[in-house]
């Protein structure tokens, strides 16, 4: 009966890396260990957090499965390091400044585990601002095709552990941002989709000082070291790409002429 039991509800180990979260953290744990889903371990990897936060995980260490202490390496080398210690089939990654609702493993686990298409489930995601405002910010998920100039899933998501190994881990040369949109092109790259739950079970917050904010200024450089990176997956995708870029140009162009039909413009040309 009890093997029978772990067949119907495999093992999940959410692995949680941190960095210097201390007033976020501890929710983003429990947001974990109250999730319905219950057969599940939970890892936390420390990148080398100030004292604030080592504070903060040593009082949670005896709730978790695990704590790992390491030096600051990075976002990308912290996921690898949790992962590689969990015991579970299925790994559902979770940034340590936000949280999922309570439902979430429960209805990611019935659609990963039931059907072979799908290599990725996540979700829609609450965005919450630091000034208290929130909107829903919706994802589409979809094949590698979907995933080619854009990620189209939350960086914290559910897959398998042997499709990780397959596809090459998370990159750590990336320690800038966009590692998860990397990761899941190779994750797809070969076939699946990507699966999402068309409900606000993720709360994300939009911080001045997070990754995916320094990610964005350095958005260009990072976009084309994925497009070298996977030069000959864009080469078969050429005319997707053509269209791409030259829509970006249209765009910039639309924007610039926009700009010389303000106010502030015409008064600056005036007194130039």
């Amino acid at each position: 009966m009890k093997d029978l039991v772990k067949m119907n509800t495999p093992l999940v180990s959410i692995i949680i890396p941190c960095y210097n979260d201390w007033q976020y953290v501890e929710q983003s744990v429990f947001s974990a260990l109250n999730q319905t889903y219950t057969n599940r371990e939970i890892i936390i990897v420390d990148d080398g957090s100030n004292e604030k936060t080592k504070l903060v995980l040593n009082k949670l260490e005896s709730k978790i499965t695990k704590l790992i202490i390491q030096e600051n390496k990075g976002q990308s080398t912290a996921r690898n390091v949790g992962i590689r210690e969990a015991k579970g089939e299925y790994i559902l990654v979770l940034d340590s400044d936000d949280y999922f609702e309570q439902t979430f493993c429960e209805k990611a686990i019935k659609i990963l585990s039931n059907d072979k298409e799908f290599k990725l489930v996540s979700c829609h995601a609450m965005l919450l601002y630091e000034e208290g405002k929130s909107s829903v910010y919706k994802h589409h998920g979809g094949n590698i095709e979907s995933f080619l100039f854009e990620n189209n899933a939350l960086g914290s998501a559910l897959f398998k552990k042997k499709d990780w190994e397959n596809c090459g881990k998370y990159d750590e040369n990336m320690k800038d941002g966009f590692e998860d949109w990397e990761f899941y092109i190779r994750l797809l790259k070969k076939g699946g989709n990507a699966y999402i739950i068309s409900e606000p079970l993720y709360t994300y917050r939009k911080r001045t000082d997070s990754t995916t904010i320094k990610a964005t200024s350095l958005k260009y450089n990072l976009q084309k070291y994925i497009f070298v990176k996977h030069q000959e997956l864009y080469k078969q995708h050429y005319s997707d790409l053509v269209d791409y870029l030259i829509s970006n140009v249209k765009r910039e162009e639309k924007e610039k002429i926009k700009n010389t039909q303000r106010l502030e413009f015409k008064i600056g040309k005036k007194i130039l």
